[in-house]
């Protein structure tokens, strides 16, 4: 029996390295590319093969998405009744499920054809308008089962009509992937719908991957062994080592910005050293202000010059670019990681501070706002803002400083600090904001719920154990962390947010769970954290004694 078992573990690292590679397409300028790759590396490059197939999956209900998209219906929300095991992908019974999450989610009741009463023939019609192929064409062929060819699909996404609205809300899939950890890798540059079906060689076994775009309308497909749920949480690091950050398609919409909102201009001179004219400016100039200072700036259009009495300044920005230029004043590009989350601060606080004007947001350019740079953002700045497009921090107040830490407030010396440790931007926004969530611009929700007493008895609590826990080796008192609501299982931390998930604070188990899960936290650079028995032993002589 030994000698068995002493073959089986030898085999077991043979076993999962004949595990088929993922296979990842794509259009590039150089044409339609295959990639195969691993978890740590790219195996192999070439033109994508015409024969390659794959199943539709669940990528059927992105069509009937932009169908609806395209077409303008109003159809009905979906009511989960409890009726069918399918709605376990839409909503708990009682509740209702619109469009947008219905295709993150994956709820293929939302879009039966029968349901939204589409029609054979007019389906037809509006397909033929758009040149696509056969397969499309035919709603009886809108099946999971139904095989096409992988360069036909990467064709019919590229001019997928609502494509900009899918990918505004198929940010969603990354935010959500691998509770919320997958993101660290890709950022917001992938916007994908998610499938699987059925190994064609294995019908036991399940394959899957997705497809859709990145930010600058790239279309792309992934398949490989297992769904798509692990392929996306096993991959993340490989692909996000692969992929580029392309400048969006949609760098989000207009932030008008009065520039140098403190400081009274005096006059604005073109490049002979004239009086520049009210309106569009384009080209260099030299901003001279009435304390005597001086500024060159430069505008490729986006910054118009007014003549109301003094002169003053207005920047229109796309979102990005203004992020992208904040960043380029308040910091710098590297380290990237620091960058990358200070990139999230900026747009979370232009979302919740800016001020509704027409189509724009209006946000003042100031240090009691945010400094904004008066000429176009560097490349590499623009990198940053490309990598974490449309990210932003959801469930709690967000602001920043150079060096100044705080309740809700990111210090850029520590962000760095942190950066150089090795801590991921989503990390390293976690310890400044531990009840906030990464999530997207248009759809920002926050993980985690929080559980305002349980955290303020914890604090009170923890007051009376200092002197007990600080002759404790390892223990470590937390400046900042999170008591959320417990969804479902058992009692858990989630280290690198520095969050505690309990039940709540209405029993003594409840108060026994908390404090455990707290010492798991504070011990957690030292092996007593890993120990259960010393964790728990110790919960209970803190509640019980």
């Amino acid at each position: 029996m030994g000698q068995r078992l002493a073959w089986l573990l030898l085999l077991l690292p043979l076993c999962a390295a004949a595990q088929p590679p993922v296979q990842f397409a794509w259009r590039t300028a150089q044409g339609d590319q295959l990639l195969r790759l691993d978890r740590q590396q790219v195996l192999a490059r070439e033109p994508l093969p015409a024969d390659l197939r794959t199943p539709l999956g669940s990528l059927w209900k992105l069509f009937v998405f932009a169908w609806l998209v395209d077409n303008q219906r109003q159809e009905p929300a979906y009511a989960c009744k409890g009726q069918s095991r399918e709605e376990v992908y839409c909503c708990s019974a009682g509740q209702s499920i619109g469009r947008d999450q219905a295709l993150v989610k994956s709820c293929g009741l939302y879009f039966q054809p029968a349901r939204l009463g589409l029609d054979a023939a007019a389906w037809r019609r509006y397909w033929q308008a758009y040149a696509a192929p056969a397969w499309l064409l035919d709603l009886d062929k809108l099946q999971p089962q139904t095989e096409v060819p992988v360069a036909e699909l990467l064709d019919v996404l590229g001019r997928l009509p609502a494509q900009d609205e899918a990918r505004r809300v198929l940010l969603d899939v990354v935010v959500n992937a691998d509770d919320g950890h997958a993101v660290a890798s890709l950022g917001g540059r992938l916007r994908v719908k998610t499938w699987s079906w059925l190994d064609e060689r294995d019908p036991q076994a399940r394959r899957g991957g997705f497809a859709g775009w990145l930010v600058d309308g790239t279309p792309v497909w992934v398949s490989g062994p297992g769904t798509s749920k692990t392929l996306l949480a096993q991959y993340a690091e490989a692909l996000g080592a692969l992929l580029p950050a392309p400048w969006p398609r949609e760098a989000g919409r207009c932030v008008a910005v009065p520039l140098f909102s403190r400081y009274p201009l005096r006059e604005v001179f073109d490049v002979q050293g004239r009086p520049a004219a009210a309106g569009g400016l384009s080209g260099s100039y030299r901003v001279s202000f009435e304390n005597g200072n001086d500024l060159d700036i430069h505008s490729d259009g986006e910054l118009f010059l007014q003549r109301d009495g003094k002169p003053w300044l207005v920047a229109r920005l796309e979102r990005e670019e203004y992020v992208a230029r904040v960043l380029q004043r308040e910091a710098a590009a590297t380290p990237v990681e620091a960058a990358r989350a200070l990139a999230v601060a900026i747009r979370s606080y232009l979302l919740q501070n800016g001020a509704q004007h027409g189509d724009c947001l209006d946000i003042d350019d100031s240090s009691q706002r945010q400094r904004v740079a008066p000429r176009p953002a560097t490349a590499q700045m623009r990198a940053v803002a490309a990598f974490t497009d449309g990210l932003v921090l959801a469930g709690s107040p967000v602001t920043y400083h150079a060096d100044q830490a705080g309740p809700a407030k990111l210090s850029w010396q520590e962000a760095k600090a942190q950066a150089a440790s090795g801590l991921r931007f989503d990390a390293i926004l976690a310890r400044t904001f531990p009840r906030a969530s990464l999530s997207a611009w248009n759809n920002p929700l926050a993980a985690c719920q929080p559980l305002p007493a349980a955290e303020d008895w914890l604090r009170k609590q923890r007051r009376g154990w200092r002197p007990r826990l600080e002759g404790e080796p390892g223990y470590e008192e937390l400046q900042s962390f999170a008591v959320c609501q417990l969804a479902s299982g058992r009692p858990y931390v989630d280290r690198e947010r520095q969050r505690i998930y309990v039940r709540g604070l209405y029993s003594l188990q409840d108060r026994l769970d908390l404090t455990h899960e707290y010492l798991h936290l504070a011990f957690q650079a030292h092996p007593n954290g890993q120990d259960e028995d010393f964790v728990e032993s110790l919960a209970r002589r803190l509640i019980l004694e």
